[in-house]
């Protein structure tokens, strides 16, 4: 005689595990707790809604980051229309910008003392200022380890086009590094300040 089957995972039993991890990609997603809680409840309540199409109870977290990722990107159409899609410069590059204005004049480790500029929060709000659709396979991407491919189920986009909001992320990352860093005075005349 044949084992059956455990019972089907519940709603609760299926979501609760994963709220944390859902947490941390709203709040990078949105950059600040209200939005991130809002966007969060938001897709809770479109996978409660959507649970019965759910097949495999036992390992949601991919289905659970594209239902937020969808809830995501339907308030970013909503909010900002056209300016989705402006233009990202292109010939930016960190790396060489940093050797060039050279901020830190008597290190061994250049790019590392200027990502050492960087905590947690000032990344939040840089990231914050990249495109909505490039922050997502950014952070997918280099903040939780999700390939191309993954990254185009989630979002439910072909994975050309996931490549190229990676590599477009990466561009205007490393633009926003640089003017952040500026901006906010962490480097100024060839000398870094705290």
């Amino acid at each position: 005689m044949a084992e059956a089957a455990g019972p089907a995972l519940g709603y609760e039993e299926c979501v609760q595990p994963h709220l944390d991890y859902l947490y941390g990609v709203a709040i990078r997603l949105c950059g600040n707790r209200t939005a991130a809680e809002d966007l969060l409840q938001d897709a809770l309540l479109r996978a409660f809604r959507a649970f019965g199409s759910l097949r495999d109870r036992e390992h949601p977290r991919r289905w659970l980051t594209r239902v937020l990722t969808s809830a995501f990107y339907d308030r970013i159409r909503i909010e900002m229309g056209d300016a989705l899609y402006r233009a990202v410069d292109e010939e930016f590059d960190l790396f060489d910008k940093i050797a060039e204005e050279d901020p830190f004049p008597y290190s061994d480790r250049l790019h590392l003392d200027f990502l050492d500029l960087f905590d947690d929060t000032r990344i939040l709000e840089v990231l914050g200022r990249l495109l909505p659709q490039q922050r997502l396979a950014v952070i997918l991407a280099y903040v939780y380890g999700f390939t191309a491919k993954e990254i185009g189920e989630i979002s439910g986009r072909p994975v050309g086009t996931v490549l190229s909001w990676l590599h477009r992320g990466r561009k205007q990352l490393e633009r926003e590094l640089w003017e952040y860093a500026v901006d906010h005075h962490l480097i100024a005349e060839g000398r870094v300040r705290s």
